[in-house]
């Protein structure tokens, strides 16, 4: 398994992080807590928390080829909903 963060600055993370797990929780195993999100997807796992000043989103994944597409489609999804001030400075750590 290989594995990146990101700490993406953000007063809007929580709402972001509610907004994407809602979205793919009609089609992934989803869980949302206080704060916190996690979503499943077939060979990955995003882990994602907030707090008043960022939105940290970490990425597991079965390959490099994987974590290259899911990092793509994480932060692609959250800009979508970050509209307003997209595109988030996503700066992926291999942890």
């Amino acid at each position: 398994m290989v594995k990146v963060i990101a700490v993406v600055p953000t007063e809007n993370g929580w709402k972001y992080l509610q907004q994407l797990c809602k979205h793919w929780s009609h089609k992934l195993d989803v869980e949302l807590g206080e704060k916190s999100g996690v979503v499943r997807f077939a060979e990955a796992v995003a882990t994602m928390g907030a707090d008043d000043k960022a939105l940290t989103v970490e990425i597991e994944a079965a390959s490099d080829e994987v974590l290259e597409r899911m990092k793509g489609v994480v932060s692609s999804h959250l800009d979508r909903f970050a509209f307003r001030e997209a595109p988030l400075p996503f700066e992926w750590t291999a942890v």
